[in-house]
């Protein structure tokens, strides 16, 4: 086999290979698009909002004691060091 032979074979190789990847990213878009305006269609994107608002953390008072909480992440520390 000559150099010119195996360089046209890597180089369809090589092309078919980038062919294979274009045409799965091309699927793969349009599999989102579908699957985006089937969750649109069936309005399950108001639900998952709805739940995301619920979850959201409420902040909490400050500790009135942080003396007692240092203290305890310090024994804390202690006890795993020996």
């Amino acid at each position: 086999m000559t150099i010119s032979e195996m360089l046209s074979q890597s180089g369809i190789l090589t092309v078919m290979g980038m062919g294979v990847v274009f045409f799965f990213l091309i699927i793969m878009i349009l599999a989102m698009m579908i699957l985006h305006s089937v969750v649109h269609a069936f309005k399950w994107d108001s639900a998952s909002e709805d739940a995301a608002a619920a979850a959201a953390p409420v902040p909490s008072a400050p500790a009135s004691d942080s003396g007692a909480v240092v203290a305890a992440i310090a024994a804390a520390l202690e006890e795993s060091r020996g």
